[in-house]
C-alpha cells in the first residue's frame, strides 16, 4: 500500500520530565469575546481561529500561511473550548468553565478529562502544547538541543540516580567519552542524589538551548572513581536506528536492532537495516523499543510491514482510528471518510520495502516504551504475527493526535484511539510481559526483565536482549528475570537485573502518536 500525500499523523504521550526535590477551520476576522459565557453553549471554533492576543514575531501562521488576526486571550481561550469540543475524546468530560477567567496555558489544562484508569492513572497523561515553530523545525529534521546523551533517570526523588542509557555519535557527549552506565554524580557542583537545588540539576540536565555549558561529574561503568566532563549543549541530529547487528546461535542468526524514535530520519534508517538483516537470512528478528516513546505512526507500519510480510499483512489494517461519537465515519480533521490505515509496504518515494516475512518478533520494553512503539506491538497481533515481549509494561498510550496550531502555538489533545485489524485497542495500562504485575495491563508471551545499565545496547550478555535469546532457545525466561523497581542493579544466577520504570526524558513530541 503506497503512502498517501497527505501530512502525517502522530500520536501522543508526554511526562514530567524533571527531578523532583523532597518531599480547526477558516479564519475569522471578526473577534468574538466571551463576555457571554454560556455553559454548554458552543460556537465553532473557526470564529476565534488565529485570533490572538499578542502579536507573533512573523505575524503568519508558518504552517498554514493564514494571518493572524487581532484579538485577546478570551478570544484564544474560546478557540482551545470550541476546538476541544468538536474534537477532543472525551469532549464530554471536560468541565465547561468561563474562558475569560484563566490563562491560556491554564485554560489549556483544564480542556481534558480527569478519569482514571484502572491501575489508578489518569487516562490522559499526553495533553501539551509547544511552540509551533520549535515543533516544525524538530519533527521534520529530528534535530533537538542537547548534549547527545540520553538521560536516564532511575530515581527521581532523594536518594536519586541518574545514568546515561544512550549516546548519539558525534556528539558532544560522544566527543567526552560518555558511554551507557556512567552514573551522573553531580551537576554544576550541585549534588544529584541528595541535593534540594533541582533547578540547577534541571538546567544542566536538559538545556533548553544550544550554547549552554554545564559540568558535570560523572562516574564511568566498571571504575570506581569519577571525573569532571564539561558539555556545551548543540542542535543534535538524532540516529534513531542504532546497533543493528547479526547474533549467530545455533539455530539460525538472528536480528538484533536499536530503534529510538519514530521520525522521518528512521524511515531510510529502518530501510537499510531491514535491508542488511535479510541478506543476513535471520530466522528471528530483536528490535530495542525500550527508549521509543512514538512518533509518526506511517514509520510504525512501515517497519510492521518490514517485520511480517506482504502475506501477513496485504488488506489488512495496521490500525483504525475512533474519534468522538460526534464523528462515526468521518477523520474530522481532514475530512475524509474513515478509512484503516494499512501496512505501508512502500517508502514516501514510493519505492517497494524489504520485508522479513516472520511469524513472530521479540521487543525489549520499558515504560518509556509508548505510543506508536506501541502500535508495532498491537498492529502485529492484529494479523496473528506472535509478539514476544521481554522487559517492562509499556506506557499505555493507544490515543493520538493531529498536531493544531493556533496562535503561534501547537497543541497536542488527544482526538482519537487506534485499533488494530482484530477490533483491538484498549490498552491504557500498557502490555506487559507474562510473568510481570502490573494492574490492568495487557499480558503477552515474555518476561520480566530489569533494564542493565551494566552493558551496551545490542549486547548479547545485556540482561534484557540475553533473556530473548534464553525464551528463543528454551521457552522460558531466567529464573531470576523478576525484579522490583530497585536502581542498584545485581547478578544473581548468571541474570543481571535492575530498574523496571526508567524515565528517560525526551521532546513531549517524541512521546506521541503523531498523524
Amino acid at each position: 500500500m503506497t503512502l498517501p500525500t497527505v501530512s502525517k499523523r502522530l500520536i501522543p504521550f508526554s511526562f514530567c520530565a524533571c527531578l523532583a526535590a523532597c518531599g480547526g477551520g477558516g479564519s475569522s476576522q471578526t473577534p468574538v469575546t466571551g463576555d457571554q459565557f454560556q455553559p454548554g453553549v458552543f460556537e465553532a471554533s473557526s470564529a476565534f481561529f488565529n485570533q490572538c492576543a499578542s502579536p507573533v514575531p512573523d505575524g503568519t501562521n508558518t504552517e498554514t500561511g493564514v494571518a493572524y488576526g487581532s484579538g485577546s486571550t478570551t478570544t484564544e481561550n474560546n478557540w482551545l473550548r470550541s476546538w476541544s469540543n468538536e474534537l477532543y475524546l472525551w469532549y464530554d468530560e471536560i468541565q465547561d468553565q468561563n474562558p475569560a477567567n484563566f490563562s491560556t496555558e491554564e485554560y489549556f489544562e483544564l480542556m481534558k478529562t480527569e478519569a482514571l484508569t484502572a491501575s489508578g492513572n489518569p487516562r490522559d497523561q499526553f495533553h501539551f502544547s509547544i511552540p509551533t515553530p520549535e515543533w516544525l523545525d524538530s519533527s521534520q529534521s529530528g534535530v533537538v538541543a542537547g548534549y547527545g546523551a540520553q538521560f536516564a533517570l532511575l530515581s527521581t526523588t532523594p536518594p536519586r540516580e541518574a545514568a546515561i542509557a544512550y549516546v548519539e555519535p558525534g556528539t558532544p557527549a560522544a566527543a567526552a567519552g560518555l558511554a551507557r552506565g556512567a552514573r551522573i554524580i553531580s551537576v554544576d557542583g550541585v549534588d544529584l542524589v541528595n541535593s534540594n537545588d533541582t533547578d540547577t540539576l534541571n538546567g544542566g540536565l536538559f538545556p533548553t538551548a544550544g550554547g549552554e555549558t554545564h559540568t558535570f561529574e560523572v562516574r564511568d561503568l566498571g571504575t570506581s572513581t569519577t571525573r569532571s566532563v564539561m558539555l556545551t549543549s548543540a542542535e543534535i541530529t538524532t540516529t534513531p536506528v542504532q546497533n543493528v547487528s547479526v547474533i549467530t546461535t545455533g539455530t539460525g542468526p538472528v536480528g538484533y536492532l536499536t530503534f529510538n524514535d519514530h521520525i522521518r530520519p528512521a524511515e531510510n534508517q529502518l530501510i537499510a537495516a531491514i535491508d542488511q538483516l535479510a541478506t543476513a537470512n535471520v530466522t528471528d528478528l530483536i528490535i530495542d523499543v525500550r527508549y521509543n516513546g512514538g512518533g509518526f505512526l506511517y514509520i510504525a507500519s512501515q517497519l510492521a510491514y518490514m517485520i511480517a510480510g506482504n502475506a501477513s499483512t496485504n488488506g489488512r489494517a495496521f490500525e483504525s482510528l475512533t474519534f468522538n461519537d460526534k464523528h462515526p465515519d468521518t477523520d474530522p480533521v481532514t475530512g475524509d471518510v474513515l478509512e484503516p490505515i494499512p501496512f505501508y509496504n512502500t517508502s514516501t518515494d514510493n519505492a517497494p520495502l524489504p520485508s522479513l516475512n516472520l511469524p513472530r518478533v521479540f521487543v525489549l520494553t520499558g515504560s518509556s516504551t509508548c505510543s506508536a512503539s506501541e502500535s508495532i506491538i498491537n498492529g502485529l497481533e492484529g494479523v496473528g504475527v506472535q509478539v514476544i515481549q521481554i522487559g517492562g509494561t509499556t506506557c499505555g498510550k493507544p490515543y493520538g493526535f493531529y498536531p493544531t496550531d493556533n496562535c503561534a502555538t501547537t497543541y497536542f489533545s488527544i482526538q482519537f484511539r487506534g485499533e488494530n485489524n482484530a477490533g483491538f485497542g484498549d490498552y491504557p495500562d500498557g502490555f506487559s510481559p507474562q510473568n510481570a504485575t502490573q494492574a490492568g495491563s495487557v499480558s503477552l508471551p515474555g518476561c520480566a526483565v530489569g533494564d542493565d545499565f551494566n552493558s551496551a545496547l545490542g549486547d548479547i550478555t545485556e540482561a534484557r536482549l540475553a533473556a530473548a535469546l534464553e525464551y528463543r532457545s528454551s521457552g522460558s525466561c531466567p529464573t531470576t528475570s523478576v525484579v522490583s523497581d530497585g536502581s542498584s542493579p545485581q547478578r544473581a544466577s548468571g541474570t543481571l537485573t535492575g530498574p523496571m520504570n526508567v524515565k528517560t526524558p525526551k521532546p513531549a513530541w517524541l512521546e506521541n502518536r503523531l498523524m
